[in-house]
């Protein structure tokens, strides 16, 4: 049997992954975790010979924790992840394998049997190497630079995976472990935080203007006074938008090249 860790901070993605690997009749998970740094430990303290690792976590992401196994043999690594596209560019460069969430069961099948072989092989691979060159790569200043923005995003309507432009989106919202995309009259769920969101969008186009909301700006038509120095952000459509004191002169400042006292913001508009 091949021993597996899966690390995912979602629990029904996490009982998922577990229920599949139990159902190929070939893995023993050893430990479910539901965090980085969790996974860290157990990965050096019981040696899996696979790990299942969650790319998106709040308290250390899945390339936070490859880091953190330096001078630790590497096991066979099957990343997850939900939208992170120049992490797919990075697996797809360096022969890592990775499940792109929502991924189906012959899809995971796939991904199982690769990350078997890599184990069948290790001898003769370079397995340790690919990652840390992927990591390196992935980390470097330069690198993240480049990276582009998020474009596009899938979610699951009545079970088919339909691809939204982020272009499309006229705000995103927390909602609980999850963030609700709002495109016209229609909403949809991922599985990511607003935080990890809001650093793959393009900042020219979608700005926070609450620790709820992350507005696309090409929506705004009006901002209106409301209590306490927060406002109203209304958007084409008709939604409306609590726009906090925090966030209001970044808007201000993006929209009308003004800070909220009215002084001139130098290269804003």
């Amino acid at each position: 049997m091949i021993t597996v860790i899966v690390v995912d901070d979602e629990n029904i993605a996490r009982r998922r992954l577990v229920r599949l690997l139990e159902e190929t009749g070939e893995a023993r998970v050893v430990a479910e975790c539901s965090g980085g740094r969790n996974a860290v430990e157990k990965i050096a303290e019981l040696k899996p010979q696979m790990v299942f690792l969650d790319v998106q976590m709040p308290d250390l992401d899945g390339f936070g924790v490859l880091q953190q196994l330096d001078g630790v043999a590497l096991p066979a690594i099957v990343f997850v992840t939900a939208f992170d596209q120049y992490a797919v560019r990075a697996f797809d460069v360096h022969a890592v394998d990775y499940l792109l969430k929502p991924y189906d069961t012959a899809r995971f099948g796939e991904a199982f049997d690769r990350a078997k072989e890599r184990i069948d092989t290790r001898v003769r691979t370079d397995e340790d190497q690919r990652l840390r060159t992927l990591l390196r790569d992935y980390l470097s200043d330069g690198q993240r630079d480049e990276r582009e923005h998020l474009d596009r995003v899938a979610v699951k309507v009545d079970g088919v995976l339909r691809i939204v432009r982020t272009t499309d989106v006229d705000w995103w919202e927390t909602d609980g472990n999850y963030v609700r995309l709002h495109v016209g009259p229609s909403s949809h769920l991922i599985r990511a935080t607003a935080t990890s969101i809001e650093g793959q969008l393009d900042p020219k186009q979608f700005l926070r203007i609450h620790r709820r909301y992350i507005v696309n700006l090409d929506r705004v038509v009006e901002v209106q006074p409301w209590f306490g120095g927060d406002s109203i952000v209304l958007l084409k459509g008709g939604a409306k938008l609590r726009l906090s004191r925090t966030y209001r002169e970044r808007l201000h400042s993006r929209l009308l090249g003004v800070r909220a006292d009215g002084t001139l913001v130098p290269g804003g508009g």
